[in-house]
């Protein structure tokens, strides 16, 4: 049996392939896994629901199954928006405690057949909208880890997890994995099946992946989309990048600022060609474009909470629905005819680059638990493309400050390259200090 500290410190890559050829056992792992959230859960909240006695009886089916799969023993993270049938699932609102459903989701049924070991739900902001619920930055509770895929990414940062479930519809994945110093990896819109996730907006709700590294959610995106195409063992060499610092630059912290231009001046001392790439007049239209399509579809998705639950949702909810209920079918119509010429002309200002880099948040996780602004996020998420957080620096509050990595649409395995070269030369930085 290895040693859990030893267990602790392996790659959801390393897990499966020691569990894969019998090195490791799922059992050990599972339970390493789970004795380390029993220790250092209590002022991190970044769970809902545990099922420790289920996923060892699953661990124990994969140490006795002939073919073990891509990702066998990994630990795995549910958000509590994604159905289970064996666990309850509540969409982050007291109004559905204890709601059981009768299937899982297409995600869940693809993790756990691929040999992953769910270990529970993680919290999530009421229905991956605003209002903030328990859980807290693993590296200072004081400070929010982001929303709405609180828990998954608090699990993650926390060593709870090697890959959690999470989902965006305007910075939900990216945000709170820059808060919390993870990978949060937001594929093309409709690459990850997302159907039994509780919907919120159906043109932009994008399932993620959330882990400790790039190659980690290369590996676990291509289990998922059964697509072994999406791996990524060696970092892209000197590629071409933008830097895009988008109509709201002046609304970034220095610190985000600073990761953005370090990380420039990291890849080009590597060797890449590094272009800065100006805002375009219209870039700035894309946020009202963003906000007729999730005002409209969020207003028609919650119709029934809207109707007969509203007194008892949360305050941040409430507003939130009210504010999205003022957008006309006239603006909606609009902005989705808009928004393929939006994408295209986008994809022609990138033509000859491999990725951007763009801030990830407005800075590093504020104090008490709003969870944060998704001004950075909102235009990558509407424009259907693959983006994802890449840890950098650490800030003045001694927080975490990521930086985003942005592809074009159905590109996600170069984006990812891209994103494991942004690790790699941070890593190195790091190894120096």
């Amino acid at each position: 049996m290895a040693a859990t500290s030893q267990i602790l410190e392996l790659s959801a890559r390393d897990i499966a392939r020691k569990v894969g050829n019998g090195d490791l056992s799922a059992v050990d792992v599972t339970t390493a896994f789970f004795d380390h959230i029993e220790a250092t859960d209590g002022p991190i909240m970044a769970w809902q629901h545990l099922a420790r006695d289920n996923a060892l009886v699953h661990a124990r089916g994969i140490d006795k199954a002939a073919t073990r799969g891509t990702l066998a023993g990994v630990p795995v993270g549910v958000k509590d928006v994604i159905d289970t049938a064996d666990m309850p699932t509540g969409y982050g609102s007291r109004v559905y405690d204890g709601f059981r459903p009768a299937w899982d989701a297409p995600c869940v049924t693809i993790a756990r057949s691929a040999g992953g070991v769910v270990l529970g739900k993680t919290v999530s902001t009421e229905f991956a909208m605003m209002n903030p619920n328990k859980t807290r930055n693993p590296h200072n509770t004081a400070h929010t880890p982001g929303g709405s895929s609180s828990g998954s990414c608090a699990a993650v940062a926390a060593g709870h997890a090697r890959l959690a479930f999470g989902t965006q519809t305007s910075g939900s994945v990216v945000r709170p994995a820059s808060f919390c110093g993870v990978v949060g990896f937001k594929p093309t819109f409709g690459l990850l099946n997302r159907t039994a996730v509780k919907v919120l907006c159906d043109n932009l709700d994008t399932l993620g992946i959330i882990t400790r590294d790039v190659r980690d959610a290369a590996w676990c995106t291509a289990a998922i989309a059964d697509n072994p195409g999406f791996v990524v063992e060696e970092a892209m060499s000197k590629p071409t990048v933008g830097v895009f610092r988008t109509s709201r630059w002046d609304q970034a912290e220095a610190s985000s600022q600073q990761a953005v231009e370090a990380t420039a001046e990291l890849l080009s001392n590597a060797g890449a060609t590094v272009k800065e790439i100006p805002v375009p007049d219209w870039f700035d239209e894309i946020f009202n474009l963003q906000d007729a399509i999730m005002g409209w579809e969020v207003t028609q998705s919650l119709a029934y909470e809207r109707k007969h639950l509203s007194p008892q949702l949360g305050v941040a909810t409430r507003q939130m629905m009210h504010d999205k209920s003022l957008t006309t079918i006239d603006e909606y119509m609009d902005a989705r005819r808009r928004l393929p010429e939006i994408r295209n002309r986008f994809e022609a200002l990138i033509e000859g680059f491999d990725a951007l880099i763009t801030p990830s948040a407005p800075g590093e996780a504020p104090e008490g638990m709003p969870t944060g602004d998704p001004l950075f996020n909102r235009a990558w998420t509407v424009l259907h493309g693959p983006c994802l957080n890449v840890p950098a620096i650490i800030g003045p509050k001694g927080l975490p400050v990521g930086v985003q990595v942005v592809g074009r649409r159905y590109d996600d395995r170069r984006t990812l390259a891209v994103a494991a070269a942004v690790e790699d030369h941070w890593s190195q930085k790091r190894g120096k200090a």
